[in-house]
């Protein structure tokens, strides 16, 4: 019974979209999942044009999320689709995963968790209740050597953490693509579509998760000025936010998609009392580790490094050293990882814990985040409880 492909129906994704395609790539990557239906767009007609696209077959390209749930659970049990892939703008996350949820199918999600937080506090309460694996897609862990971040902060090789700097800076939003052709701009500057904030919500939420994931640490507060700097846009296009965190750890956070000429250049820098680490985007095959009075070393991504990268690293490791591995291949381990949790529900496989993804747990507070940071600037930029 478990020696056979996954079987995925995805939501959304259609002709036009962009994060469907690479959810499509990530998912195939491994040879663990193979697409057999979906619901790709809410018109009905450009959703079945868009299965033909990808060689489905008539039947399983359906007219809605409903259809595609419904007549996929009265398949046979060796036909149907295993899960639910949802890449869908944020007003469109919450029904279909909870009527998946609700039809006994797992889920994998394209961040935010939910358009709000009671409706993804809703889902998590769904989750404990089915226990059904649900993963969002919070790619940027997925990398091999935020992974070894990850393990040397929890192996205590830099002591204990008292000072977290993230940044997220894109410069895409500088001018109002949104009122041109641009569809990617456009739902997002839209309230009804994108919810209460843009800029945090889009990749403010990506940082939190960033520093909570190498950390180990949540943050408990915030204070935050978010804003819109482009004149007549309604959503932030702009946030900084001040953080603290469960251990008495300081952080700042620093968001945005006006800043010109940047393109996904995220970063985190994490000091303890024993040293630092320092990892970017834009060099993602480098984690640099630091210690007050020696020289900064230089750890490197590679399939031969296993003299020193962690078993978390390496198991996150797809090429040899020198050969640069990116964001299909972090994305990639969250689907392996996500389908490695879904063959021990569905066979009762032994699941290696090491091979995490980010689950309902870290969507609720992304979605908490939201909420907070929005709040701090409306109440005149005030510290502001984290409330999970």
């Amino acid at each position: 019974m478990s020696h056979r492909k996954l079987r995925m129906g995805m939501v959304g994704g259609g002709q036009g979209a962009f994060i469907g395609g690479v959810h499509r790539i990530a998912a195939n990557l491994d040879g663990q999942i193979e697409l057999v239906c979906g619901a790709f767009s809410s018109d009905p007609q450009r959703s079945k044009d868009s299965g033909r696209e990808l060689y489905l077959p008539e039947n399983r390209c359906y007219g809605s999320f409903q259809e595609m749930i419904t007549k996929e659970k009265e398949l046979p049990e060796g036909e149907r689709m295993d899960f639910v892939s949802i890449v869908t703008p944020n007003v469109m996350h919450f029904e279909p995963a909870m009527l998946a949820l609700e039809n006994g199918f797992p889920v994998i999600i394209d961040k935010p968790l939910a358009f709000t937080f009671e409706q993804a506090k809703q889902l998590r309460d769904k989750v404990n209740e089915t226990k059904l694996p649900l993963a969002v897609t919070y790619t940027y862990t997925g990398y091999p050597m935020v992974k070894q971040a990850m393990s040397m902060v929890k192996n205590g090789q830099i002591g204990k953490v008292h000072k977290i700097m993230v940044e997220y800076p894109q410069g895409w939003l500088t001018t109002k693509v949104e009122d041109t052709e641009q569809k990617q701009a456009a739902w997002r500057a839209d309230p009804a579509r994108a919810g209460i904030s843009n800029c945090f919500g889009d990749i403010g939420t990506h940082a939190v998760n960033m520093v909570e994931y190498v950390t180990g640490l949540k943050v408990t507060e915030v204070l935050s000025e978010i804003r819109a700097t482009v004149q007549g846009r309604t959503l932030d296009d702009d946030a900084n936010v001040l953080l603290h965190f469960e251990n008495g750890a300081n952080g700042v956070l620093s968001a945005s998609q006006v800043a010109n000429g940047d393109e996904n250049d995220l970063k985190f820098r994490v000091y303890g009392d024993k040293g630092g680490l320092e990892w970017s985007q834009k060099d993602l095959n480098t984690l640099i580790v630091k210690d007050h009075g020696n020289p900064d070393r230089i750890f490197r991504t590679g399939g031969d490094r296993g003299g020193y990268l962690s078993e978390e690293a390496m198991l996150h490791i797809r090429t040899p050293s020198g050969h640069p591995e990116g964001y299909l291949e972090a994305f990639a381990n969250i689907y392996r990882n996500f389908a490695h949790a879904l063959r021990g529900h569905l066979f009762g496989e032994t699941v290696n814990p090491k091979l995490d993804y980010p689950g309902v747990e870290e969507g609720v507070i992304g979605m908490a985040m939201i909420e907070a940071v929005v709040e701090s600037t409306k109440n005149g930029n005030v510290w502001t409880k984290v409330d999970l």
